[in-house]
């Protein structure tokens, strides 16, 4: 019997809709908590092509919700041990792992090699990065994040609105699962609900999870949403560059202290405040603001935006 057939048989699928599934290559950013459910299911459907991107390894407190892992794991790259994991449980597929950091300067090559993303990074500057890229190319994107006990997924672009459609404005919380914690099984509900959102993009399941917005809420077991097919795009927003991006030209502004940052992000950085910035004599150039996630630099450009002629950027140092 076909290691398929049990999916087959649903009127959705059958041998047409799985030879969609053979045909599709899916690029995963990030092989943490989000992945580790989404990459088993997404390679037990039979998806043809699976490219994982992550630059971490494995660590022993990653394995309350990272389950594709085992303990044996730790210290190993993430992308290489998930791979392998994927790879174990269809041979019939192709997996390719690659560590690395998704930046702006990649985003666009890596999206150009797929059908769908998936992003599971859980960090502010990569989403974003990604629904610029997918939307430039037309690429759909399956985007979720989890914090404490809630979180969403959403299917954005490839023909429907992005994620700054939905979230134009810089995210009101800079907390993290290492600051603010996190509970596995909302992670693993909604990685799961990634990898369904994916499948049924891939299939063109009516009505499309393109546009559409799954909340949960882990502490009342409740989940809700909502479509946003008609949401308009932002009339302008601040993209996120890499180092390499910059020219001698840009006003470069590293917003991290000393202390928190004693090398400057770039040797043409300054260091200066958001109230220096308001008079600076250099307003007509593209000011590149740093900081480490991009959410320090994503609120100082709302700040000075009405005040700054030039077009704004922002650079997030983990990803640079």
């Amino acid at each position: 019997m076909s290691r398929y057939a049990r999916q087959m048989i649903l009127p959705e699928i059958g041998a047409e809709g799985q030879s969609r599934l053979a045909r599709a290559r899916v690029l995963v950013v990030g092989a943490g908590g989000l992945a580790a459910p989404a990459l088993p299911l997404l390679a037990g459907a039979g998806v043809g092509h699976l490219t994982i991107v992550d630059p971490d390894t494995v660590d022993l407190s990653n394995l309350h919700r990272q389950t594709l892992f085992a303990e044996s794991d730790c210290g190993r790259p993430k992308a290489q041990a998930a791979a392998d994991h994927c790879r174990a449980l269809n041979s019939e597929i192709t997996v390719e792992a690659r560590k690395q950091t998704l930046t702006p300067a990649n985003a666009a090559d890596l999206v150009a090699e797929a059908d769908l993303v998936l992003d599971c990074a859980d960090s502010y500057a990569a989403s974003y990065t990604l629904s610029d890229t997918c939307l430039a190319q037309g690429t759909p994107l399956i985007s979720a994040s989890v914090l404490g006990l809630s979180g969403y997924v959403g299917g954005f672009c490839g023909g429907a609105p992005s994620l700054r459609a939905v979230f134009p404005d810089a995210p009101d919380s800079g907390a993290s699962c290492a600051t603010a914690g996190v509970l596995g099984p909302v992670v693993a509900m909604i990685g799961a609900m990634q990898a369904q959102m994916a499948l049924g993009a891939i299939l063109g399941l009516d009505p499309s999870p393109l546009g559409q917005m799954v909340q949960v809420d882990g502490r009342s077991c409740i989940s809700g949403g909502f479509r946003f097919d008609a949401a308009p795009e932002p009339d302008s927003h601040f993209p996120f560059v890499a180092l390499s991006q910059l020219t001698q030209n840009d006003l470069i502004v590293d917003l991290r202290s000393v202390d928190e940052a004693p090398v400057p992000i770039h040797p043409n950085a300054h260091r200066l405040t958001v109230e220096a910035l308001n008079t600076d004599p250099n307003m007509g150039k593209t000011l590149a603001l740093c900081c480490a996630t991009g959410l320090r630099a994503w609120r100082a450009a709302e700040e000075l935006h009405p005040h700054w002629p030039g077009r704004i950027v922002l650079v997030a140092a983990a990803t640079s």
